[in-house]
């Protein structure tokens, strides 16, 4: 990929932001390669400039905010948006709706979805994506190398989470036979992307986590065996847990035991791992979880629309879980923005507390220094010397902004859905709206194609066509 138009040697001074998510950043920062080297404080130059020629990025009309970091995701769900037999259902009927389509995914439509699920998330000042591909056909084999292609293309950091299933219906699962593994391949294709993909080094492009889907499509025995093997690896766990009322069920009449209980009783109740959903937990599981370490990525928009539940956010947090933000599938949100997501994670998140519980900055943190903490990273989520010049700038010049005082305030109470420029390790990746080397309405009309022929494949041509 084309660098041209990102970082050239010279340092990048970051001027004058209308406002930023930092202290003693009223200045601005100045980015050196692809590290933040400085912080201007009010009424100050930057030092750094004295010595080598100083780029200038003019922010007087920009909010600067660290890189939004997604904490879950479902790339390849972009392809069943708003797909007719899915809507208006609750978990298990959605999943049971969609997985006869995922079925006949191909390769090329998961680099399409994944290189539009990225785009996307970039125009919304995403800078890292974490995705959890768990449905592997036998087409499908080279999935996560797929992904991480596609992220490299687009510059985007990812944590590419390698997912299974196990157990299909015939054996007291959910998902059908086409799509689950034989467990024993599952750990080997795992540690094999695990040596192939994975970098633990500070800055990393990509890296990688294990992700047994959920109670309902593994065995005990992944499960155990996963974790077994992420920490021989030394990579972090993943998985869906206490999304539902219909899981704990599922849960309890098929372990005895209830979603927490089950995940200690496989030995997943550790610092490695980070949760998708985490709704339905009592007081004394919320102490337990934040005793252990865990985080919780918290999914607003899909709760919502599938009425899973509301995440007890704020008591996660004072218990000390790590709090991030994910938009979830794009089949159940159905959208891959993460500046939206944050203003939805406040809205849902103060009916829960009441009006003063939670503010706009509370839910910036989800989506930046919680999001990297689930995801065990501390060189991303925070606009500060030696940190990863990872950076979103929003403009606030559409009418949904005019009248606004507070510009952090307004970006998420006003409702801002994209950004004007976004730096990914110091390398502008968005400009002026647009994203660097890519040629946008090309990959959308090939998406949109491979939409189509999904739904052609599983004999759903002609649902949700509008006609009555």
């Amino acid at each position: 990929m084309s660098r041209a138009s990102g970082n050239t040697g010279s340092m990048i001074w970051i001027k004058d932001p209308l406002a930023v998510l930092a202290r003693g950043a009223e200045r601005g920062v100045v980015v050196d390669g692809a590290r933040i080297v400085e912080l201007v404080a009010r009424g100050r130059e930057p030092a750094g400039g004295q010595r080598r020629t100083l780029e200038i990025f003019d922010a007087s009309s920009h909010v600067l905010l660290p890189g939004l970091i997604n904490a879950h995701h479902h790339f390849y769900q972009t392809l069943t948006r708003a797909f007719s037999h899915a809507i208006d259902k609750p978990l298990f009927a959605w999943l049971q709706a969609l997985y006869p389509v995922w079925a006949h995914l191909t390769p090329d439509m998961i680099a399409l979805s994944s290189r539009l699920a990225l785009a996307e998330l970039l125009l919304s000042g995403c800078t890292c994506a974490s995705d959890h591909h768990y449905l592997f056909t036998d087409a499908l084999g080279d999935a996560i190398e797929i992904q991480a292609g596609a992220a490299r293309e687009l510059g985007v950091r990812v944590v590419l989470t390698r997912g299974s299933m196990s157990l299909s219906v015939d054996d007291g699962g959910l998902p059908p036979a086409g799509v689950v593994q034989d467990e024993a391949f599952i750990l080997a294709e795992s540690e094999r992307v695990v040596d192939q993909l994975h970098d633990a080094g500070e800055g990393a492009m990509v890296q990688l986590a294990l992700a047994p889907c959920s109670p309902f499509s593994v065995s005990e025995e992944l499960m155990r065996e996963s974790a077994a093997l992420a920490r021989r690896k030394s990579v972090r766990l993943h998985t869906h847990l206490a999304e539902t009322h219909e899981e704990t069920e599922f849960c309890a009449s098929r372990t005895g035991l209830r979603p927490l209980d089950y995940l200690e009783h496989v030995d997943w109740l550790k610092d490695d791992v980070w949760l998708a959903h985490g709704i339905h937990f009592n007081d004394a599981e919320i102490a337990r979880l934040g005793a252990a370490g865990l985080g919780v990525a918290h999914c607003p928009s899909s709760n919502m629309i599938l009425s899973s539940g509301l995440c007890p956010v704020r008591k996660l947090e004072a218990a000390g879980v790590a709090v991030g933000l994910g938009v979830d599938g794009s089949a159940s949100n159905d959208a891959s923005n993460m500046i939206q997501e944050v203003r939805q994670a406040m809205l849902l998140q103060k009916l829960g507390t009441g009006a003063d519980g939670v503010g706009h900055l509370q839910a910036l943190n989800w989506a930046t220094r919680g999001s990297a903490r689930c995801l065990g990273r501390d060189d991303i989520g925070e606009i500060t010397v030696g940190g990863q010049a990872d950076l979103a700038l929003f403009q606030l010049d559409e009418p949904r902004f005019s009248g606004a005082q507070d510009p952090l305030a307004a970006l998420v109470l006003c409702g801002a859905t994209r950004a004007d420029a976004v730096m990914v390790g110091g390398e502008w990746r968005v400009r002026d709206g647009e994203i660097v080397d890519l040629d946008l309405e090309r990959l959308m009309a090939r998406h949109a194609e491979a939409a189509r022929v999904l739904r052609a494949k599983s004999g759903s041509a002609n649902a949700g066509d509008g006609r009555f």
